[in-house]
């Protein structure tokens, strides 16, 4: 058989980590083992009805052809909507591109926005496909990282120090996957003041987590902080995460009309369109009933309080408060040495081998020495999950 000659930047990134450890665990199941994944990146949560009833509706009525490359009329106004109800920000339909979910919305920003050798700044704790996606765009991932000390939070004097004649983009996300955490007005105010002095850099901010958020103060995207570099920030956001949607995939982005427009092409030559069925759901979920956000992260942060002691009382793990999403994140380097093992990765499989529970190592993230907990699904599991483990830590 002929061997396919790989092109250097597909080899030059790696299949997602959560991906992977998930797909395992399902194999495991699928093979008799009673394995408890706590590793999932998507909300244990059935689509709101309302949301479905509308796409049986768009298929019933015919609405199954192409749509505009980057998003349906109403599927776009019904994102401004969004904006403007829940973020107080104004923008224009012109201003918003639709893909198919938020990965490739961007993926389509990096694509649009670096040539090789550009940099773009990935503050580690970071979300597994930040770094792989500017790779597979010719660019350079420059990682500043803070660890469990610094509450998982970068400096300003950190951004400074990183960013080159060669920056083109810095990623912020927050509520952070995998940590949680979410930075305050404060935090985002200084940060912004390195960050307006570079014309240079693109800010691009991922909302995922927006509505899953329990902080004490108002949760705030940089747009509504940085009210002078509006054409500088990129606001990445969709329905997977808030409304349950993960299989649905549709993301979208607000930004300047130039950015907009080259992020069509991309559309036009890649998927033609996102689902025309999907997006006449997320239409709905983002313009109908509104209730489902408060019912998950009610529940979600039940769970947390539950994880957050929990995992604080495993042998050799810490973990930080966190402010929203469905993770803690586990320093778990005392546990590692404990167990005479080398990596969190070796402790990830010992703890799926040994206690059957999937978790994702810190690695994958950046953050070598951690363990990332998904509550991403119900109290039962979860207690039996940490059972299993702190047994096998003991």
């Amino acid at each position: 058989m002929t061997t396919v000659q790989l092109s250097e930047r597909v080899q030059r990134v790696k299949p997602s980590a959560t991906i992977a450890v998930s797909s395992l665990a399902r194999e495991m199941r699928a093979a008799g083992r009673d394995v408890l994944s706590l590793s999932a990146g998507e909300p244990d949560f059935d689509t709101p009805k309302h949301v479905c009833a509308a796409a049986v509706r768009a298929m019933e009525s015919g609405d199954t052809r192409y749509t505009a490359a980057d998003g349906t009329p109403a599927l776009k106004q019904a994102i401004c909507n969004k904006f403007e109800r829940d973020n107080g920000l104004g923008f224009e339909p012109g201003q918003i591109s639709v893909g198919a979910g938020a990965k490739q919305v961007l993926y389509n920003v990096c694509a649009a926005v670096l040539n090789p050798g550009d940099e773009a700044i990935v503050l580690a704790p970071y979300w597994v496909s930040y770094p792989d996606i500017v790779k597979l765009c010719d660019g350079e991932p420059v990682v500043v990282s803070a660890g469990l000390d610094a509450g998982y939070k970068v400096t300003p004097e950190q951004i400074e120090e990183a960013i080159t004649e060669r920056t083109r983009l810095i990623f912020f996300n927050t509520p952070n996957n995998p940590t949680g955490v979410s930075y305050t007005r404060a935090e985002l105010e200084a940060l912004g003041e390195v960050l307006a002095a570079h014309e240079q850099v693109l800010a691009v901010s991922d909302d995922i987590y927006e509505h899953i958020y329990w902080g004490d103060e108002p949760w705030l995207t940089p747009a509504q902080v940085w009210t002078g570099m509006q054409d500088r920030i990129v606001t990445i956001n969709g329905v997977s995460k808030a409304f349950a949607m993960t299989g649905w995939r549709i993301g979208y982005a607000a930004a300047q009309v130039d950015l907009v427009n080259a992020m069509r092409k991309l559309c036009s030559q890649s998927t033609s369109n996102p689902c025309s069925i999907s997006q006449a759901a997320a239409a709905a979920a983002l313009g109908g009933d509104q209730s489902i956000l408060a019912t998950m992260r009610d529940a979600f942060r039940e769970r947390y309080e539950y994880m957050y002691e929990a995992v604080n009382a495993l042998p050799g793990m810490r973990c930080p408060p966190a402010q929203g999403a469905f993770y803690v994140f586990a320093d778990a380097r005392e546990a590692i040495r404990a167990k005479g093992l080398d990596n969190d990765t070796q402790m990830a499989e010992l703890i799926l081998s040994e206690a059957e529970v999937a978790l994702v190592p810190g690695a994958a993230f950046g953050a070598e020495g951690h363990l990332r907990f998904s509550f991403a699904c119900g109290m039962d599991d979860l207690k039996e999950a940490i059972s299993r483990i702190g047994k096998l830590l003991a």
